[in-house]
């Protein structure tokens, strides 16, 4: 993979332009709150240390005060300015986020969401993968943009990478879109920020932002067709995995779960739910219930030999 993962996603770290322009609206909106919290707290301890002791003429009545047309005025036009400015402020953000068109020879991915992992296809490049969305970095001199079509397989879910842009909803038969516009290699995390059922926790994404070079040698690994003649991969293609899975080149077609054509590629297991390493795919093979409660993919009930046998394929899709 290329750069460091960054673990904590946090939204105040954007590294991406519409994530920034979120985050410099956020900034302003904090400083207003901070600037009306500081002017209240402080008449309000002003207050409590000026008279804090009682006025030595205690008989006497304090005057009265029934109204004041400067303090009507003042409290009046001081909050109305201060929505006016965060609404154009915000309107312009929203304005710079969603109007953005893809330039000539953008980059376009189709993200599906399903419960509860992430399907990902890039429609140009002829690739299918499943939880991590691989993407070229922007530079000034070369800005290389994103274009994301968001759709649902089942119910609603929400694509949120904090650092990279604001989260955006998946809705069944309402394709939604989406851009990003990374400046920075790394590894960026992500999750569905909608909640969409009881692994809804475990429905993690990562985006893979690469340089130009590397991205492409990605995309070359990705379209080169999947081993074959392994011992395994008759046992595979004999049992119901190909009703769900897809291996390329080969009988399996199913489109209900990931394509495994390139599965041992991938960092993870069960949608970031474990790392991708031959003890964790075996255990995942043999009961993905015990590991992921609820999923699509039921305990196949394998002998000792057909396990070993499917495991040994599956780890040759590199």
């Amino acid at each position: 993979m290329s750069g460091a993962v960054h673990a904590i996603a946090n939204i105040f770290d954007a590294v991406s332009t519409p994530a920034s322009s979120i985050a410099s609206l956020s900034m302003l909106v904090i400083a207003v709150c901070v600037a009306i919290f500081v002017a209240v707290a402080g008449v309000l301890v002003y207050t409590i240390v000026r008279f804090r002791r009682p006025s030595a003429d205690v008989d006497r009545e304090p005057p009265q005060v029934y109204g004041s047309n400067q303090i009507e005025i003042a409290w009046t036009v001081i909050p109305v300015l201060i929505v006016i400015v965060l609404t154009m402020a915000t309107a312009r953000v929203i304005t710079e986020v969603q109007d953005k068109r893809p330039d000539p020879g953008a980059l376009a991915v189709t993200v599906v969401g399903h419960q509860w992992w992430w399907e990902i296809r890039y429609p140009l490049l002829g690739v299918v993968t499943a939880n991590e969305l691989h993407v070229p970095v922007s530079d000034a001199a070369h800005p290389r943009a994103t274009f994301l079509r968001l759709e649902s397989a089942d119910v609603a879910h929400s694509f949120w990478v904090p650092q990279l842009a604001g989260k955006t909803d998946l809705i069944p038969n309402h394709p939604n879109t989406m851009w990003i516009e990374p400046t920075v290699e790394g590894t960026f995390l992500g999750n569905c920020a909608e909640f969409c059922g009881l692994q809804h926790a475990n429905m993690l994404l990562r985006v893979v932002v690469q340089s130009p070079e590397e991205f492409a040698a990605w995309v070359e690994q990705q379209r080169a067709a999947p081993a074959h003649g392994h011992d395994g991969e008759r046992v595979f293609l004999s049992l119901s995995c190909v009703n769900c899975h897809a291996v390329a080149g080969t009988a399996a077609a199913g489109t209900f779960g990931p394509d495994l054509s390139h599965v041992m590629s991938r960092d993870t297991l069960g949608a970031g739910l474990i790392p991708n390493t031959t003890a964790n795919l075996r255990r995942w093979i043999r009961d993905p219930q015990v590991m992921k409660p609820g999923n699509l993919m039921p305990n196949m009930q394998l002998s000792d030999r057909e396990l070993d046998q499917v495991h040994g394929y599956l780890s040759t899709l590199k």
